[in-house]
């Protein structure tokens, strides 16, 4: 997997495997190989990359991320913005991609939902004028 996530992570930024090389102090060579399987980065390597994209080392050498495009549109208007890191205090950063698509601005109030059964969360933008309106 490590192989594939490597390529997958630098085409989304539209990197050559130059400038993935330079971003890393590696050289274009040590890239090459960790994409064709031949070798695999170091364990402090990993943690570099893995820190820089915001995912676990875990995920970065076991789970497939190829195939998924963080900023397509499915024909059902479903998308995957990425993933995000939960900072000091339970914050998030939304990424911006997704502010733009549902209209969300500074001061807007998002309802925070849940299913442990399923372990998701969710968001959803909220007018309060909607939740307190009687019909």
């Amino acid at each position: 997997m490590i192989a594939s996530n490597i390529r997958f992570l630098r085409k989304q930024e539209n990197l050559s495997q130059e400038e993935f090389a330079e971003r890393f102090g590696v050289s274009r060579q040590s890239v090459a190989k960790w994409e064709s399987g031949e070798s695999v980065p170091d364990l402090m390597k990993c943690r570099e990359i893995a820190e820089y994209y915001d995912i676990s080392i875990d995920t970065l050498v076991s789970l497939s991320l190829e195939g998924i495009d963080m900023n397509e549109k499915t024909t059902d208007g479903k998308y995957i913005f990425g993933m995000v890191k939960v900072t000091e205090g339970g914050r998030i950063t939304i990424p911006e991609y997704a502010l733009e698509v549902f209209n969300i601005h500074e001061g807007d109030r998002l309802m925070v939902m849940g299913d442990t059964a399923r372990g998701g969360i969710a968001l959803a933008k909220i007018s309060l004028g909607n939740i307190f309106h009687k019909k």
